[in-house]
């Protein structure tokens, strides 16, 4: 026979008033439904050392009031009773049931209670930061606008009056004479070697671009020849030349003035070797 199927001396235990008390009336219930602890332990989930506490009227293992309505209630309705009486019962002799706590103002009090903040360190900082810098432009604006005067670094120029106006005409400085033309030295011409090609050219009416290669072809010179400048070249074979306005360069060709005619704005080809110049050979290319 399971554990509470037959009555024990407890079940003649007197009750607290005119009808059995609650833990025998549970139990009689149970008894009565023919089913054992275990299976309403199982039924009901509430543990088995609590349901026999109950059975016995000892809510102590309960956990408190709130906790021992509930599971008088939930034995009740698994063996049969109705448990509004059985918590009226258990409410009179706990005191009663406690007033219930309006949530309306514990919610309220919830949500106006303050939340603690961390210190925004960083905000903090920059408003230092703001601060700072909105004293330094103050003071800056501030000293510039009142006409104080401020010493003047050591070593840096002291601002000067402005010269008084006199009855002298301020006459403009001369214009600067021209550029003389530059010419290649009769000696630079006489010295030029006679094992190698030597050509020296300047430009005399104005700027020209010129380009200078060797026999090889290697890039001697690629750029403007400015008024007044010369540039001489040689090499063991010949110098190629293009001249860009070859009416503005005047030509010396191993010690010798090229005496070719020509025209400004005229693009040449030339190539020049030791033997030029030469009265039967052609100048230009």
């Amino acid at each position: 026979m399971s554990i509470g199927n037959a009555n024990s001396p407890e079940d003649d235990r007197p009750s607290d008033g005119d009808g059995p008390s609650i833990g025998r009336a549970l139990k009689q219930a149970r008894i009565r439904a023919g089913l054992t602890v275990d299976e309403v332990s199982t039924t009901t989930r509430v543990r088995i050392p609590i349901v026999h506490a109950i059975e016995q009227d000892d809510f102590t293992r309960c956990g408190g009031d709130v906790y021992a309505r509930g599971h008088i209630r939930t034995l009740a309705r698994a063996v049969g009773l109705d448990p509004t009486g059985l918590i009226e019962q258990f409410d009179a002799a706990h005191g009663g049931r406690p007033a219930p706590t309006p949530a309306a103002p514990l919610f309220e009090a919830e949500r106006i209670r303050p939340e603690r903040q961390r210190p925004n360190w960083t905000a903090a900082m920059v408003a230092a930061i703001v601060a700072v810098i909105g004293f330094v432009g103050f003071t800056v604006f501030s000293g510039e606008g009142d006409g104080t005067k401020r010493p003047v670094a050591e070593g840096s120029a002291s601002p000067q009056p402005a010269p008084k106006q006199t009855g002298k005409v301020i006459r403009p400085p001369a214009p600067t004479p021209p550029k003389p033309t530059a010419e290649p030295s009769d000696s630079a011409i006489a010295q030029a070697p006679k094992d190698l090609v030597t050509v020296v050219m300047t430009a005399v009416g104005g700027e020209s671009w010129i380009s200078a290669k060797d026999h090889n072809g290697r890039l001697l010179f690629d750029g403007m020849l400015e008024e007044g400048d010369s540039k001489t070249f040689t090499d063991k074979k010949s110098v190629d030349l293009v001249l860009g306005d070859a009416g503005s360069v005047k030509l010396f060709v191993n010690g010798e003035e090229i005496k070719d005619e020509f025209q400004p704005g005229q693009v040449e080809r030339l190539t020049y070797t030791k033997d030029d110049p030469r009265e039967d050979a052609p100048q230009a290319g």
